[in-house]
């Protein structure tokens, strides 16, 4: 039977529980890197990136609206996705850390708008910051991607149920 609610049910799982289900969807993981105005980096590790179009190329990210680097996100008119290579685990960590120097030592070019582009990661995608919705605790932003390049043969590091992981092919 067609259900005639007209919103959301009361979720019937704690906060931990849903993160957990979560947990159960491997993901890839990024950084994703900007350049503000001032030209401050600014970066952070992210595993919610996704595809949203071919045509016109946009793909998807999301980050807490309680995040330090929200206002530069928000702001900024470009940003680079990078997809993390197998052995970028550390880097994974120190971008996910608060409080540290998360660019120290770390090597990287500087895209066509600014955003610098991690060496190692097995793909890049520069994107011009097309839109962003707000949605419950997060911003969606939408990217649309000018430059894209990838490393053929390159493995990705993966992410699931709290662990890191290397692609092994079935």
């Amino acid at each position: 039977m067609l259900s005639t609610h007209l919103s959301a049910r009361a979720p019937q799982f704690s906060g931990p529980e849903f993160r957990t289900a979560l947990g159960m969807f491997a993901t890839g993981v990024t950084i994703v890197t900007a350049r503000t105005h001032d030209g401050q980096l600014v970066g952070l590790t992210a595993n919610s990136f996704n595809s949203v179009s071919l045509s016109p190329p946009l793909v998807l990210w999301s980050l807490s609206q309680a995040a330090s680097t929200m206002d530069a996100f928000r702001k900024g008119s470009h940003y680079a996705i990078n997809i993390l290579g197998a052995d970028q685990q550390a880097l994974a960590q120190r971008f996910a850390t608060r409080g540290v120097d998360r660019f120290a030592d770390v090597e990287f070019v500087e895209g066509v708008c600014g955003a610098p582009l991690l060496a190692g990661a097995v793909a890049t995608f520069e994107c011009f910051n097309r839109s962003r919705y707000v949605e419950g605790d997060h911003v969606i932003f939408v990217g649309e991607v000018e430059h894209c390049a990838h490393r053929a043969g390159a493995s990705p590091l993966l992410y699931h149920g709290g662990k890191f992981y290397a692609e092994h092919p079935l």
